[in-house]
């Protein structure tokens, strides 16, 4: 939705005569990288996929994980589009238009971080931010066919990004690979001074993330009903991922989760009523300028009450303790990305509101969300229609290196991927 032709070639001038004087920054120097317009990037407006706020406003300082991948010699290629101020998760946006699923262009990428995984499959950047509230940095990883990782609630700074979700939304990478993801995870994770949130997290490492011939030492936790809720199509291609993990010497563990319903109408009630609030500021002058979709979103969440934010934190507390068991029985948990494939783009220029098919989309992805555990989602293959299928691995808070290790095992198995019907190759043009 926005480039600097000016910073990104001084950028690229600068990375050029580094490697030309021997002397490159690291792995990360001259890799393109796009960011969510959730997030602040010097010399670029933060959006939040409106066509009205941050309008004027020139950013001076990037966003943490900016900062840090800048810092590292990243050439930033841009500012990427996302559904509109993040409240759905199709990837919609009346403001900039709509991205396209580079799998298939008549379907949807996925929000709310749309153009990071459009961009990322696209070819235009093997690395790109975005920020995950309910999902957002997963679905549209899992419907791209890329990788997507939301790690542990404080592990990567949220400094910088536009407060939309404060205690369910957090920023991360999506990436071409799981190796991708890994390093731009280990690069932005850490403390940050200046966020408390960040202060007490244990050191961030990757062991073991090659350790991928045997993983007889991982139990895999799987909620059966839970898990085949899902279009049988992809019910069987994540059964083969759980085949695959078995065939490695991983270890099946029957688990169960009580009472997902209401967790999810915690999740619901968390991530309405923070973005309501956020975006309040907007409300008067600038109403009639979001989609209709939003316009509904925002009026429900007006209609929550203290009792009921109250109410759905209580939920949350049960939510986290049910997840504690799971991972006394289990290492990691792996469901589906989603229970359906990317939805065909609609033709309405308004979008739609279709509250079934979210709740199908978010059905695995929200309890990341809810009680802060790390989650990844990977592609595992393609359907007739050429969309991709996708798995998600969950683990313990601050394990995101043994959910790498086994998205790793899970990714290094697959076939070849398919090119998009969309795809630009950088390094051959």
């Amino acid at each position: 939705v926005e480039t600097n032709e000016a910073l990104l070639l001084a950028a690229a001038r600068e990375s050029t005569e580094r490697f030309a004087r021997g002397a490159p920054l690291g792995v990360f120097d001259g890799v393109l990288v796009a960011v969510k317009d959730e997030l602040d990037v010097a010399g670029y407006h933060t959006g939040a996929g409106t066509s009205f706020i941050g309008v004027g406003k020139v950013q001076t300082v990037d966003c943490w994980s900016a900062a840090r991948l800048r810092d590292a010699g990243a050439v930033i290629v841009g500012k990427t589009n996302m559904h509109e101020i993040g409240v759905g998760i199709t990837g919609f946006n009346l403001a900039h238009g709509t991205a396209r699923n580079p799998y298939n262009t008549s379907h949807h990428t996925g929000g709310s971080s749309s153009g990071s995984g459009a961009a990322v499959a696209a070819g235009f950047a093997p690395v790109a931010l975005g920020a995950d509230g309910g999902g957002s940095i997963r679905i549209p990883a899992a419907f791209c066919g890329v990788v997507g990782l939301k790690s542990t609630f404080g592990r990567i700074s949220g400094e910088g990004a536009y407060p939309l979700a404060w205690t369910v939304a957090l920023d991360g990478p999506l990436g071409a690979t799981v190796r991708d993801v890994a390093l731009t995870y280990a690069l932005t994770a850490g403390p940050n001074p200046r966020d408390p949130h960040t202060l007490r997290q244990p050191p961030v490492h990757l062991y073991g993330f090659d350790n991928i011939d045997s993983l007889s030492d991982i139990r895999v936790g799987v909620f059966w009903p839970f898990f085949e809720d899902s279009q049988p199509d992809i019910v069987e291609h994540s059964r083969r991922v759980v085949r695959l993990l078995e065939s490695k010497g991983a270890t099946v563990v029957n688990v169960s989760v009580p009472h997902l319903h209401a967790m999810s109408v915690a999740h619901l009630v968390s991530i309405v009523g923070e973005m309501t609030t956020s975006t309040d500021r907007w409300a008067a002058g600038h109403q009639r300028d979001y989609s209709l979709e939003s316009r509904l979103a925002l009026a429900f969440g007006r209609t929550l009450t203290a009792v009921d934010y109250v109410a759905a934190q209580k939920v949350r507390t049960f939510a986290m303790k049910a997840c504690d068991a799971i991972f006394e029985q289990a290492d990691v948990f792996v469901t589906p990305s989603t229970s359906i494939l990317a939805p065909r783009i609609s033709g309405n220029p308004e979008g739609e509101t279709n509250n079934y098919r979210n709740s199908e989309v978010m059905r695995f992805v929200f309890l990341g969300n809810l009680v802060g555990h790390p989650a990844i989602t990977l592609p595992v293959g393609y359907s007739p229609d050429n969309l991709p299928y996708s798995i998600q691995v969950a683990g313990r808070h601050w394990e995101e290196h043994v959910v790498l290790r086994v998205a790793h095992a899970i990714e290094a198995a697959q076939a070849p991927r398919l090119r998009p019907e969309v795809h630009y190759d950088l390094l051959h043009r």
